[in-house]
């Protein structure tokens, strides 16, 4: 791989996609210089593959958020109509057996304790921003496509209900965690599952602070497309091949489901900064819970990283 053009990491599985970008002077050099999240771009079938890469423990961090948002201005200004061609956007995680486990709980402890409110809001709507342009596809006709390969939890789960599709390895688990120490998700659970399921069912998901199977998700409809463990990126492949010839109808069907959703950024906004008061009502012991779940889901992470090195 042309380390001018990608990062000089192994691919693992992904060696067939070799960077075809140089010979499309207008993709922006810097998407695949970004610091926490691995960017490589299938010129045969107009993919832009995302994999996030976090240095320490794999969560919505101020620099991965940084990291989102310079990611969707350089695809906004390299792809689209009259420039370099893009189908389908996939977003995976290089974390072994961790998709995301959302927000970054070790800042939310600091803020709450410094009773900064501000400080909270900001950081959701930072994510309500990024959330809003994924679900809109930045204005861009393509397909997004979440790769879950291993645990969803909080925002995580939060940030792959904006995609268009879901397909997740059967291994995969989804909760929102955030009931266990007093809170709740803010950054668009409560928008887009009663949307998508109704309210009764995304109450229970959301309070109930259960751990779903990949297989209960697709029963619920999230997930759209379950894969064997370690077959998730050659099942995006298979997908992207049966939805070639459909593309424009399954774009323009998405478009229309989103259009009766009327969802917009102030609604996603408005929750956030109700999130952010509930926040600031937390005790003591609520913030001793948070440290607790931070600490487990890092000696999680810890292990399986040792194991798979």
């Amino acid at each position: 791989m042309d380390s001018s053009v990608g990062k000089a990491i192994p691919w693992t599985g992904d060696e067939q996609l070799i960077a075809e970008s140089a010979i499309h002077n207008s993709i922006p050099e810097e998407l695949f210089a970004l610091q926490e999240l691995d960017v490589l771009y299938d010129d045969r079938s107009a993919a832009l593959w995302t994999y996030m890469s976090p240095e320490g423990r794999p969560s919505f961090t101020p620099t991965m958020l940084g990291d989102f948002e310079s990611w969707q201005d350089l695809i906004e200004s390299g792809f689209g109509p009259d420039k370099v061609p893009l189908r389908y956007l996939i977003l995976g995680s290089r974390s072994p057996d961790v998709f995301c486990f959302g927000g970054d709980l070790d800042l939310f402890q600091r803020l709450i304790r410094d009773r900064d409110r501000d400080a909270l809001v900001e950081y959701g709507h930072r994510c309500c921003r990024i959330l809003d342009r994924n679900i809109r596809t930045l204005d861009i006709p393509m397909l997004t496509v979440g790769l879950v390969q291993g645990t969803a939890l909080g925002g995580g789960f939060e940030a792959l209900l904006s995609f268009d599709y879901i397909i997740a390895e059967r291994h995969a688990t989804f909760g929102l965690p955030e009931v266990m120490f007093g809170l709740y998700p803010g950054m668009g659970a409560h928008a887009l599952l009663v949307r998508k399921l109704g309210s009764a069912l995304a109450d229970k998901i959301i309070v109930s602070n259960e751990t779903f199977t990949a297989e209960q998700m697709y029963e619920f409809g999230i997930v759209n497309q379950l894969a064997e463990p370690g077959d998730g990126a050659n099942a995006v492949r298979e997908f992207i091949k049966k939805s070639e010839r459909r593309h424009a109808g399954l774009v323009g069907a998405r478009l229309a489901t989103k259009r009766v959703w009327q969802l917009h950024l102030q609604e996603l906004n408005e929750i956030t900064e109700l999130w952010a008061d509930t926040a600031l009502q937390l005790t003591e012991t609520d913030l001793k819970v948070m440290s607790r779940l931070v600490a487990a889901q890092a000696r999680l992470a810890e292990r399986i990283a040792t194991a798979a090195a």
